[in-house]
């Protein structure tokens, strides 16, 4: 997809705040610090339209980005990070639970990991909760380029047994920094709109 036009509509945290327009969505969830704002600038050729951080737990309101006028890039707060307080937490968990289970625009959701390492026990918890709310998933496992070619396929593989991939959904192995992956996603996710 050729992104002409990018803007943050709306940061919301209740229903009542979402963009009312109708626009197909796809939510983009992952673990603090997985690289969820990286993926979204690469996908969409823009340096910093999401905000990227050094300091986990940054994003805590659900961002909509429209996209070519046509759908919206939900990015939601990234879990399991522990300098959050219990109160953030469970408002977030609230936030997030009505989002996944009540948004009719919702299409599907892209699940961040980090290629490198073992899905967490929360991205397993969220690959489960979206399965539950019977929702298409998107697996995209960033910072590809940091291991060697020769060890992507065992990745993936320990990424698919982790989670307990189901039926359709994907892995795509992505690199922000040399755009690897960026075509099959852009794929997978016109795919859903």
């Amino acid at each position: 997809m050729k992104v002409t036009k990018s803007d943050i509509t709306i940061s919301a945290v209740a229903p009542k705040q979402y963009p009312p327009e109708g626009l197909p969505e796809i939510a983009l969830a992952g673990r603090s610090n997985v690289g969820k704002s990286s993926f979204i600038n690469k996908l969409i050729n823009r340096k910093a339209l999401a905000r990227t951080s050094s300091k986990p737990g940054k994003t805590q309101t659900l961002n909509f980005y429209l996209i070519n006028e046509a759908f919206h890039f939900v990015d939601v707060p990234g879990y399991g990070y522990a300098k959050v307080s219990k109160t953030e937490r469970e408002a977030w968990g609230k936030m997030l639970e009505t989002y996944f289970s009540e948004r009719e625009n919702l299409r599907a959701t892209v699940l961040v990991v980090d290629i490198r390492h073992q899905p967490s026990v929360e991205d397993v918890a969220m690959y489960d909760f979206l399965k539950f709310h019977k929702l298409p998933v998107i697996i995209v496992a960033t910072k590809l380029d940091k291991i060697k070619k020769a060890q992507v396929q065992k990745h993936v593989n320990r990424i698919r047994e982790t989670l307990a991939v189901e039926g359709d959904d994907v892995i795509i192995p992505f690199s922000s920094e040399t755009a690897q992956g960026k075509e099959e996603a852009w794929r997978k996710i016109e795919s859903f709109l």
